[in-house]
């Protein structure tokens, strides 16, 4: 019994790194989101039956792949051990919730959407890229509460200069902080400018200043951290799958380990031979 398990465990593990697998998956999950996309359109009523079959089908596929990698673990807890699996796990499982009867139905048609995530979880490539975000949200938390500093003083200094100018635009601090963030993005800010220059002749110097303190320092410091933490996500894939740079630096230190092992049993040895000597 347990020689079949493990011959049938060997083919989910075949069957899971097996590329046209992969790809039926992936195709699978763009079916699914290109569905959801239709279902926004006024569609006829006949198509309901047709989306409602396509939907079971999906939703029955996605759940044999989820339970071909759950059964090509060597232990079930090893499934969970990663984000992603459990990501999967509960994309899949709100998935089997009745849409048309059940209370949680609006709930299971949102979660729905996100199986389009599932491609994240699917393309390594893509995960790398999502890990790197999700590492540098905290190191940009920091520039961010720098950024707002920045921010504020600019919008209580514009309050107190052009609140008389254009109320609408500087009357409170809410206002200059959106004003702000509208010359940020380079929305209109020019005539935003000219409207004070009218009275202030060198208030350009004002958004000058800010428009290079926002859109050039902290948006580099921002863009500098991802890349950053990228580079790190790429060096620990390459490391783990054996490629690139990373992977042949990592493949020298264990077999250098293991080379510098055999010479230190190779010493203890020359030495018991002298001693008996």
């Amino acid at each position: 019994m347990v020689q079949n398990w493990v011959q049938w465990r060997e083919r989910f593990v075949a069957l899971r790194s097996n590329r046209a697998f992969e790809f039926f998956v992936i195709a699978i999950i763009i079916l699914s989101a290109l569905e959801v996309g239709a279902k926004t359109y006024d569609l006829p009523p006949s198509y309901d039956t047709f989306f409602a079959m396509l939907d079971t089908l999906v939703t029955l596929i996605f759940l044999a792949e989820l339970l071909i990698r759950m059964a090509a673990e060597e232990r079930l807890r090893h499934f969970f051990r990663q984000g992603w699996n459990i990501f999967d796990f509960v994309i899949v499982t709100v998935s089997l919730i009745p849409v048309d009867e059940s209370q949680m139905a609006l709930l299971a048609r949102l979660l729905r959407i996100f199986r389009v995530l599932r491609l994240v979880a699917i393309i390594p490539e893509l995960r790398v890229m999502m890990n790197a975000l999700l590492l540098a949200i905290p190191r940009m938390g920091y520039v961010l509460l720098l950024m707002f500093i920045i921010f504020y003083i600019y919008a209580a200094i514009g309050c107190a200069l052009f609140a008389a100018i254009n109320p609408d635009l500087w009357g409170n601090i809410s206002l200059s902080l959106l004003t702000l963030f509208r010359i940020a993005t380079f929305e209109g800010w020019s005539e935003v400018m000219y409207e004070t220059m009218a009275v202030y002749p060198f208030s350009w110097s004002f958004y000058l200043t800010f428009i290079f303190f926002a859109a050039f320092v902290f948006l580099n410091m921002m863009v500098g951290i991802v890349l950053e933490v990228m580079q790190s996500e790429h060096e620990k894939y390459n490391r783990e799958q054996g490629a690139g740079a990373a992977g042949d630096v990592q493949w020298i230190r264990e077999h250098t380990g293991s080379i510098e092992e055999r010479l230190a049993r190779m010493e203890q040895m020359l030495k018991r031979i002298e001693e008996r000597r």
